[in-house]
């Protein structure tokens, strides 16, 4: 059985975050609450943890990973932004929202779709993700936590315990969340297209 923290979802106890980011560093894969659904993360760049994901989710290499940010400064090492996606991104975050953009250097190759060379990046509006980054200086590479047969996310932290058992090493119970994905917004034409309309509202 992998580790189970109960974190306060609005005062972050500092110690279990701090052994939460020495977990991910380790190469760990966690369970983690987020404002819009349970999602499954690991360190940047981290190809044994991506790997571990891609099983336990049974998705292909052509699935897309979100670099989940804590603020736009992060955002911007990572993804060319116009001044059209700043102050897009700047009304909307934090949010349950994931914006498509053109991806910098700073990310590694397998993690950028092949022929579009975009990323997509998000800025939860949660407190405990947002102590998270701040602690480990860096984004998580996460997708939502749906497993293999499933339609919907996982909601709360007792089912994903449930469901994952030892398959991650850590699940943060952080209280519930909703069912519903994030609202997809593309960046990369210039002007913005909703590619999928999930728990964010868009008014443009």
């Amino acid at each position: 059985m992998g580790q189970s923290f109960e974190i306060h979802p609005d005062n972050p106890q500092p110690r279990l975050i701090a052994q939460t980011v020495a977990i991910l560093r380790n190469s760990g894969v966690i369970a983690y609450p987020t404002d819009s659904s349970y999602a499954l993360g690991c360190q940047l760049g981290n190809k044994a943890a991506v790997d571990r994901i891609r099983r336990l989710r049974n998705i292909d290499s052509q699935h897309n990973f979100t670099l989940v940010c804590r603020d736009m400064s992060e955002v911007s090492l990572y993804a060319k932004i116009d001044n059209i996606a700043f102050r897009l991104l700047k009304s909307l975050t934090p949010g349950p929202y994931t914006f498509i953009l053109p991806a910098t250097g700073e990310v590694p190759r397998r993690l950028v779709h092949p022929k579009r060379k975009t990323i997509g990046l998000r800025i939860p509006d949660n407190q405990i993700v947002l102590a998270l980054l701040e602690s480990l200086g860096e984004p998580i590479m996460s997708t939502t936590l749906i497993m293999p047969g499933q339609d919907i996310p996982i909601a709360n932290g007792h089912d994903a315990r449930d469901e994952l058992g030892k398959s991650v090493d850590l699940v943060i119970d952080g209280g519930p969340c909703g069912v519903e994905p994030t609202t997809v917004i593309d960046l990369t034409s210039g002007e913005p297209v909703v590619a999928r309309q999930g728990k964010g509202e868009v008014n443009f």
